[in-house]
């Protein structure tokens, strides 16, 4: 049976946008709650979600539950598989002393938390975006955080934080390719677009994650490095989204940004600050490129892997080897979308992908049985570490699987189209209200590309109402979906999880709601500006 959504159930825009937003607020309310864990917060948005879609809306019961077992199996395959892998590598580093060895190699090139902080979160954060994406930065960088002596809370928000300017170019360009898959505009002039916006806030976002860490006072004594950091990161940015495409951005800046902050750190060092450690003289050679090679060689292993995986030929090859394609019964091509979101009525495909051999945490895992290997451990052991692994992580996996539940039961059901479209009405004003869209829908479902794929489409439409530039529109419910994946409730368990900080999710959302908000109006004004306001209305391609 084909089922239609419908935008306005409650024939009253304001009541059916009020009860659509009700499984967001009881998700994000239930995590601020000091009393309420993570998993518990996760199965009551859901179970709400499930009763406006039935109860609302009208979507058939069978139809509602499939949704959330679609969202529940993408939540464990691939992001749960990440969360898993990641810290199994974790827990062997930790076992034969490496992230102690980690420790004093960083601190060898900077003592100055802030500076390792830049590198760690921004610098490396940014390459694993780009190669894998898909809640992996925030993984690892949050463990190597916590290795190099952060607080769990420091290490979770933090990260969330960095990984920001990265978003809309990663997985080599996913959520841009997917953007114009939905709105069939020119994916160049897409990636010049997104490569205008977002090249502004990654000269930004250093100087802001290091006042968030350090306050004000503490980022201007490293205004330098962190400026390095950024200018080095957005230029190759710029360049390479605007001459060459969406595939090799963030690979190619995170790489420059890596090797001139560690040059410049060479030959500058700020005034004296806190320090956490300094590098151990009996460090077993400190200065020895032996030393360095085994400190560096899980991460060095795993950024081998991750890349490989992440490139195209190599990931189709693996589809076609593993990836049989499982359509959801009772909800694959029986429910449809009508305008205004798309300009005819389609049918949304409900296949998930079991592509278990191209994911990026089955690499993640080969490159720990590797390390493990070099670091001497024996099948058994690396066995047990990963059964315990496993039983830590439970409740996590069981979250993660809630969420993405939730954010398919509203994406099938329409309820996130109800309140995209509240934001569609907003006239003048929309293009601000667009980039805030993107941030909606990125909160909701912890994807920019799935937040893409949502609203591209009605982006586009409304541009043309409007009497704005379509690309403008699209473009910007990219970059401002960046400015959502730091709140977005998966993103913040894979934090909790590597930072072994289970139960104290509100924790991280109290410390990230302000910047992702502020952030996110930023990139609202921006593209308000480039919409209406010469010299900025040179910026949009045409």
């Amino acid at each position: 049976m084909i089922w239609r959504q419908s935008y306005d159930p409650l024939q009253n825009v304001v009541l059916s946008t009020l009860v659509a937003a009700l499984p967001l607020v009881v998700l994000l309310g239930l995590l601020a709650s000091r009393r309420i864990r993570a998993h518990y917060a996760a199965l009551g948005g859901l179970v709400v979600a499930v009763l406006v879609a039935v109860f609302v809306i009208g979507m058939p019961v069978g139809m509602a539950l499939a949704a959330a077992e679609f969202g529940a199996l993408y939540g464990l395959l691939p992001i749960g598989w990440i969360i898993i892998n990641v810290l199994f590598l974790y827990h062997l580093a930790e076992q034969r002393g490496l992230l102690d060895d980690l420790r004093n190699a960083i601190t060898h090139v900077t003592v100055d938390p802030r500076l390792q902080l830049l590198l760690i979160a921004f610098s490396f954060g940014a390459f694993f975006e780009g190669a894998a994406g898909f809640g992996t930065p925030v993984a690892v960088t949050s463990v190597l955080l916590i290795g190099l002596g952060f607080a769990p809370l420091q290490a979770s928000g933090l990260s969330l934080i960095a990984n920001t300017a990265p978003v809309a170019f990663g997985a080599l360009g996913t959520p841009i390719i997917a953007l114009q898959g939905v709105t069939g505009l020119d994916l160049q002039q897409l990636s010049q677009m997104v490569g205008r916006q977002l090249p502004i806030f990654s000269l930004m976002i250093p100087f802001w994650l290091i006042c968030a860490f350090a306050g004000f006072r503490g980022m201007l004594d490293v205004w330098p490095a962190l400026l390095v950091a950024g200018l080095t990161f957005a230029v190759p940015q710029f360049l390479v989204s605007n001459f060459h495409g969406p595939w090799l951005v963030d690979i190619v800046s995170a790489i420059c940004s890596i090797v001139a902050l560690t040059w410049f750190l060479r030959y500058w060092s700020p005034p004296q600050y806190e320090v956490r450690s300094t590098p151990r003289k009996d460090a077993g050679g400190l200065a020895q490129p032996a030393f360095y090679l085994r400190a560096f060689m899980p991460w060095l292993v795993l950024s081998a892997f991750v890349f490989v995986w992440g490139l195209p030929q190599v990931k189709a090859l693996l589809n076609g080897l593993s990836a049989p394609t499982l359509p959801i019964h009772g909800l694959d091509r029986l429910v449809q979308r009508v305008p205004p979101v798309v300009q005819v009525v389609t049918t949304e495909p409900a296949v998930f992908l079991c592509n278990w051999l191209s994911a990026s945490g089955t690499a993640i895992l080969l490159s720990a049985i590797v390390s493990g290997l070099l670091m001497r451990y024996r099948l058994s052991e690396m066995l047990r570490i990963y059964v315990r692994t496993v039983w830590l992580v439970r409740q996590s996996l069981i979250t993660i699987a809630a969420m993405l539940a939730l954010g398919y039961t509203t994406r099938y059901s329409g309820e996130d189209v109800i309140l995209g479209l509240a934001f569609a009405r907003t006239g003048a004003m929309y293009p601000f209200f667009g980039a805030m869209l993107g941030w909606l829908g990125v909160a909701l479902t912890g994807s920019d590309t799935s937040s893409n794929v949502l609203f591209g489409s009605l982006q586009k439409i409304t541009a043309h109402q409007i009497g704005v530039s379509p690309v403008l529109m699209a473009a910007a419910n990219s970059s401002g979906g960046v400015m959502g994946k730091m709140i977005d409730a998966q993103s913040i368990v894979v934090a909790s999880t590597a930072t072994r900080w289970y139960g104290q999710e509100w924790r991280i959302l109290r410390f990230v709601i302000f910047h992702s908000i502020a952030l996110a109006a930023l990139v609202g004004v921006l593209v308000l500006l480039q919409a209406y306001v010469a010299p900025f209305t040179r910026m949009v391609p045409h």
